[in-house]
């Protein structure tokens, strides 16, 4: 972790204000919830003293603030090809590819879309998480979003925070979908397993809607797209409804096949290792001209191949 010390006087007028919300203001490119767990931290001293970020400006106040901005210094940088979609002085738009895990934790140090991103770009270990401001899940595929400085990365994570960035997904599932719907039910840890998640009646509140692109025999393709963004949603809302994802390993279930399947389809259901699911489109307002911006591209190779087997099969 680097530290940088910012010196800040806060003036008269916010006289009255909470101290966390008038700082939010003095220091536009550091989000409200970092300014507020610094304090909480007691890494922000006023008067030589900690204080709430509840407590009232009373003016003229003089706050010294220890930002700790993490350098990814245990993260390597690794030449991994990228996929780029997009890229400005602000924002990168990464077509990541399925296997490949957003960033390093426990088990995985190396080969993540994170140490590409440090390749790519040695600025972007000024950031923290190197610019990544949004996650895919290891075996899903598509669209994200990289921040390449700490206004862009803090306006993102402000959009995210208030679902403003809009995501649409392309999913293969078991079972006939007989029209679109929604899924407005929450999601929390699993109580029987810590590396699932489930719909939960004290979870966070979470919602997905979908609509059906193409029905099979036994099989829908259908697009979803998300208000919220809780961990693994569209797994498990689609799971709680009885359309599981082909190929998930943690919410589909057995290997199901269908009656009177061909060899052809029980060999392909049985090669698609991974959940069906595709970041297909993603719709952002740009951070520094403030118009929209939306990117879209077609399925991977291994999904379009699965369809084509299943469109085979009457």
């Amino acid at each position: 972790m680097s530290e940088e010390f910012i010196k800040v006087i806060l003036p008269e007028r916010f006289g009255g204000k909470r101290i966390d919300s008038a700082l939010a203001e003095m220091m536009p490119n550091i989000s409200r919830s970092k300014i507020t767990s610094t304090i909480k931290a007691g890494d922000a001293l006023l008067n030589g003293y900690t204080f709430k970020p509840k407590d009232k400006v009373s003016g003229e106040e003089v706050i010294y603030f220890n930002i700790k901005q993490k350098q990814n210094n245990l993260w390597a940088a690794e030449n991994i090809p990228l996929d780029i979609v997009y890229e400005d002085e602000d924002i990168l738009i990464i077509n990541k590819p399925f296997g490949l895990v957003t960033h390093p934790g426990a088990g995985n140090r190396e080969g993540t879309l994170a140490n590409a991103l440090l390749h790519y770009n040695a600025d972007l270990s000024k950031l923290d998480r190197a610019g990544i401001v949004h996650r895919l899940d290891k075996n899903t595929s598509g669209l994200m979003v990289v921040a390449k400085n700490p206004k862009t990365q803090k306006y993102l994570v402000e959009q995210f925070q208030t679902h403003s960035v809009e995501r649409e997904y392309s999913a293969i599932v078991y079972g006939n979908m007989i029209s679109g719907g929604t899924v407005d039910d929450p999601i929390g840890r699993d109580s029987k397993d810590r590396i699932k998640q489930a719909v939960r009646v004290n979870g966070k509140n979470a919602v997905t809607h979908y609509r059906v692109i193409d029905r099979y025999a036994n099989h829908t393709h259908i697009k979803a797209t998300l208000e919220t963004g809780r961990t693994h949603q569209i797994r498990v809302h689609l799971s709680s409804i009885g359309h599981p994802l082909v190929g998930d390993p943690l919410y589909g279930g057995r290997l199901r096949f269908p009656k009177k399947a061909s060899e052809e389809i029980k060999e392909a259901l049985k090669a698609f290792q991974r959940q069906a699911l595709h970041s297909k489109k993603l719709t952002l307002i740009h951070p520094t001209s403030g118009s929209e911006m939306s990117w879209k591209i077609e399925l991977p190779d291994d999904m379009a191949r699965l369809l084509d087997v299943l469109n085979n099969f009457d």
